[in-house]
């Protein structure tokens, strides 16, 4: 009774290295490279920056770099570097807990400008005249809740002072 070959073997019972050869030649040269730059941890250092260290120092710090022993380059806001300092070990210990383990050790502070811009302060609403805040109080008479006629008037300001 003979057997059938598989996709992989020739009739002697010989792998093929194939595709999988390919593979693991790609994996050993972008491996140390990876590791060399950090691109592992960096990359989800940036997309999760706000997470980690929270919204007040994701608005005026940036992590650039991190190099082989855990220095972390972190670019400062100017006015804000002398704060950031003193919340060095903080930063160093919540990027720690976020990966469960020691891949920062120092911190290396860099003043410039951040390469994102931060976000625009959000605008006071437009000055209405006293017929609109007339006519927008006697449409939210009815309302019952308060706190959804206050909601549905700073809505209706923004929507009738948009509109001129």
């Amino acid at each position: 009774m003979s057997e059938a070959s598989l996709p992989g073997e020739d009739n002697r019972g010989e792998r093929r290295p194939g595709f999988r050869a390919a593979g693991s030649s790609v994996s050993r040269i972008v491996g140390p490279i990876v590791a060399r730059y950090g691109g592992g941890i960096l990359t989800r250092l940036k997309s999760e920056w706000a997470t980690i260290v929270g919204p007040e120092l994701a608005a005026v710090t940036w992590p650039e770099t991190l190099a082989r022993g855990g220095t972390l380059k972190l670019r400062v806001a100017s006015a804000k570097a002398l704060e950031v300092q003193h919340r060095t070990p903080l930063v160093i210990e919540r990027i720690n807990f976020f990966f469960g383990r020691e891949a920062v050790t120092r911190l290396a502070l860099i003043q410039g400008p951040l390469p994102l811009a931060p976000p625009a302060p959000p605008q006071a609403a437009p000055l209405l005249k006293p017929s609109e805040v007339a006519a927008l109080d006697h449409q939210l008479a009815d309302v019952a809740s308060p706190e959804l006629r206050d909601a549905l008037a700073r809505l209706g300001r923004r929507v009738i002072g948009a509109s001129k």
